[in-house]
This record gives structure tokens, sequence and C-alpha cells, in this order.
């Protein structure tokens, strides 16, 4: 597109801020009265007019004002709107929230998302932390009734899996140990590709169990490997945009329906840095559910030993500079915590 003029800039900065604080159709006159611009409307209208032919607004219907497009708020996200920063007492109180959790982790994603979701007033979903690369801990084998054994899986940074298996026949619990002692020694310390490399001649249950080991660790490598934490989607719902039934049913999924969030994370946040933020705009062209949405994300973590995904999702009409300084204020300030709690245990 072609490049904009220091007052078609402006212009576009002034209708996207008043259209994200008010949700109507900004016209040039309002625009000239609020803002005490020192142009006449007829200029205004006229670069809304061009700033419209190059597809950084549109006009909801005949005699309206303008509204952002999505192209129109990617420019002001990358170009117009800067770096910006939550204020400094905001900060304080949000590290003294998470000094007061202590370091249960568990509570740092619900305060996580909370936090997220009130600073935004948006949704926010945080997934727990987990090793970027899973490896190898401990495997416990208990047998509890007939064919049934519960398989323990610890990996190194803590994250642990159960699972109940059942036997082709009977086995007792000497044997599960015994089993379970051979693996211990032979994997201790090996991540999938180590293990798929591994050349082992195992007995039948040694070799069943030692697949689902495996198949255990691979899905742990994936971004929502554990528990996904949500906040805020009431917020979301409320605001005008979603009084259509159709803009509600799709938030929902994407809020609530897992390989949907597993894919969008996947393809976005696995590609970034941890602490870079990501923001994806009406889908991007690729989500059809997000075409009415955006979403602002980041990883937290230390890359290499265990990292996280958090965000914000919210109507495309959101305040991108206070959602985006919160998301990387809240990773940078989960990374620190992170990286204290599990460094030691890589």
């Amino acid at each position: 597109m072609s490049e904009l003029t220091e007052r078609q800039k402006m212009i576009l900065a002034l209708i996207i801020r008043d259209y994200i604080d008010s949700a109507q159709p900004v016209g040039s006159k309002r625009l000239v009265e609020t803002y005490s611009l020192k142009m006449s409307p007829a200029t205004v209208r006229n670069e809304m007019l061009a700033l419209s032919d190059l597809g950084y607004l549109r006009q909801p219907h005949t005699s309206a004002g303008r509204v952002p497009t999505e192209e129109g708020y990617r420019y002001f996200v990358g170009q117009l709107m800067g770096h910006t920063e939550l204020p400094l007492e905001t900060k304080r109180t949000i590290v003294h929230q998470f000094y007061q959790a202590g370091m249960d982790v568990d509570r740092w994603m619900r305060l996580a998302a909370s936090v997220l979701a009130h600073q935004s007033q948006a949704a926010s979903l945080v997934t727990a932390p987990h090793s970027e690369r899973a490896i190898f801990k401990h495997l416990e084998l208990i047998g509890t009734r007939g064919r049934q054994v519960l398989m323990v899986l610890v990996l190194s940074g803590g994250e642990v899996s159960q699972q109940m298996l059942t036997l082709a026949e009977p086995v007792t619990q000497d044997r599960l140990s015994e089993a379970a002692q051979l693996l211990n020694a032979l994997l201790n310390g090996l991540d999938t590709e180590s293990f798929s490399s591994l050349s082992m001649k195992l007995d039948a249950l040694e070799g069943d169990i030692a697949r689902l080991v495996m198949d255990d660790m691979r899905q742990a490598s994936k971004v929502l490997a554990g528990e996904v934490y949500r906040d805020g989607l009431s917020q979301v719902l409320a605001e005008p945009e979603f009084e259509e039934a159709n803009f509600t049913r799709n938030a929902l999924r994407i809020f609530e329906e897992r390989p949907l969030l597993e894919d969008l994370l996947n393809r976005t946040v696995l590609s970034s840095q941890a602490g870079g933020v990501q923001v994806v705009i009406g889908g991007e062209g690729t989500w059809e559910e997000l075409r009415n949405f955006s979403m602002v994300l980041s990883r937290y973590g230390s890359p290499g030993i265990v990292t996280g995904t958090l965000g914000v999702l919210g109507p495309i009409r959101m305040p991108y500079g206070r959602t985006i300084s919160t998301v990387r204020f809240v990773a940078s300030l989960l990374s620190e915590l992170v990286e204290d709690k599990f460094a030691d245990q890589i």
C-alpha cells in the first residue's frame, strides 16, 4: 500500500483511538471538534475518503462515519502506536500480587489469567509451563487389579503424567517393578529423539511400556500439553460487537475448543521468541473463527527449559497499546518466576 502522509497518519490514528473508545463510526465533524484539529471538516472528509480508497477505513453504511478495517488496525499497531508501557504503579501492584502467591505454579497461572483479563478488559488464556523438550526422568508401574496398571511418568521439569493401562494378561507387582527399573536405567535423561534412535532389545512388557512412554513424551512437547487457564470471557461477550449470536458462538469456540487453540498457538507462538508479542488481527486470513477478533499472544519461560503461552482474546476494536504492554509485562514476570523455579531441575 502507498505510504501515508503525516496528516493521513494522524487522522487514521485519531479515528482508530476514537472508535476503540466509542464503538461508533467516526465522522469528520466529530473528529475536528473532539480533537480541536486545525483543519476544516471538509479537509478531514477528503483525507478519510483517501484512507478508505487505500483500504484502511470503511463506511458501514451510507451517511455514516468511518470505521477502521483490519488493514487499518494492522497499520496502526505496526506503524503508529509506538512502544507502550504499563504505568509504574500498575506494574508494582501486579508484582506484589505474584509475590503473595509464593512459589505455587497453579496460583501463578490463575493469577496471570486474572491480571490479563482485568488489565486488558478481554478474555485471557494461559497455558501451564512445560518442558520444550520432554526429557525422561522416572517411571513407576503400579498394579491395581487384574490386568489394570497405573503408569506414572515423571519428566525433567516436574511434569507428571498418569494413565491406566490394560495389559494382555495379569502381571505381578514384582514383574512391573522390574520392568520399570530396567526402563528407568535405559531412558534416564533421554528426549523423544534420542529415545527413538535408541536400539533396545526388550521383552514384550518393556517394549509395550516404552512405546506408551514415548507417546506420552511426544504429547508433553506440544504447546497445550497441560491445563489451559481462562478468565474474562464474560467481558468480551458484553462488548457491542457480540450482540449477534454468531459472534458469540465463535468466541466460545475459540475459547473452549482445544484443537483450534492448539492449531493457533502452534502456528503463531512457537515461531516467536519468549517475551516477544504477536498480534493476530481478524485471523490474518487463516482462521475464519477469528474473523471478528484479535489476539495478543506471547511465550514466557526459558527456551530450552520450560515455556508456556499467554494472551488475550477480544474484539478487533481492542485497546492495543494497553493490551500489548500488559501481555508483554506479565510474560516477562512469569519468565523470571519460571526460570527461578525450574532451572535447577533440568
